[in-house]
């Protein structure tokens, strides 16, 4: 895969060196370029912004130098088009599905917006060269996109073939089938009057596998229940089911509902 991000403080990339993505780029896994737009400005003063049309506080990124900047790094392969992705509060909310799909694709644009904004004509014109998607973390408003990006670019890349060492741990993660993680332990078994699960230390595996699916189902009623309002019920075991149960959940028309009252929350 090929990554190229955009940006007016390239330096806030840095961490992409780090750790498994700056590995997975020393080992060939993952080409990644960072692009300073600032360079592709013909002023002196190398200006990117300018005051919004219509009034108003603050200021709007220009749309040539974004132009100049796309057009240079843009790779279509074999007339498919990269994917634009730009941080936005305005865009959909980026999640690990997504972050499976986009893993998928041969190049990933990524723009990363200051100020106010980039000049809307620059997303209408890049989708005759790429497929656009604005993008969000999150309900909250950032200064610029780098943060997005580093985020996005870890949750992406760690799912590339070869980046994560034991592939099953992605397998078995948080949001990968719709639900949080279970909790996890490690030596020693007795901490502070803190002991470990009896269960995980049985040596029973079929027992161990029941516990940590019905931890997930626990854990995500307690902290992310809008989860479980958008779980897939329809193919749930009878042991599932008899979890959900206990926790106030029924399974009606292959969704989960809670009982009134009754649920976690």
């Amino acid at each position: 895969m090929r990554i190229d991000v955009v940006s007016i403080f390239p330096e806030y990339l840095a961490p992409l060196e780090l750790s498994l993505i700056g590995k997975a780029r020393q080992d060939g896994l993952l080409e990644l370029n960072v692009h300073d737009l600032r360079t592709f400005t013909t002023d002196k003063h190398r200006t990117v912004d300018d005051t919004p049309y219509g009034g108003g506080a603050g200021m709007v990124m220009k749309p040539e130098p974004w132009a100049q900047a796309l057009e240079s790094v843009a790779k279509p392969s074999e007339g498919a088009k990269p994917v634009l992705i730009v941080p936005s509060p305005a865009g959909e909310r980026f999640n690990q599905a997504l972050a499976y799909e986009l893993a998928e694709e041969e190049q990933l644009v990524f723009a990363c917006g200051r100020y106010e904004g980039i000049d809307e004509r620059v997303i209408e014109w890049a989708q005759e060269h790429f497929t656009v998607r604005p993008m969000s973390l999150g309900d909250y408003v950032l200064n610029g996109g780098e943060v997005a990006v580093l985020a996005m670019v870890e949750a992406i890349g760690r799912l590339l073939p070869g980046v994560v060492g034991n592939p099953e741990s992605l397998v078995e993660e948080s949001h990968s089938d719709g639900l949080l993680e279970y909790p996890v332990y490690t030596k020693p078994s007795a901490w502070r009057d803190y002991d470990v699960p009896a269960v995980l230390l049985s040596g029973n595996h079929g027992k161990i596998a029941q516990w940590r699916r019905h931890e997930q189902f626990r854990r995500t009623s307690e902290r992310r229940p809008d989860l479980l309002a958008e779980f897939d019920a329809g193919s749930l075991s009878r042991a599932d089911r008899n979890a959900l149960a206990d926790l106030g959940y029924d399974v009606v028309d292959g969704r989960l509902q809670a009982r009134h009252g009754d649920a976690a929350s």
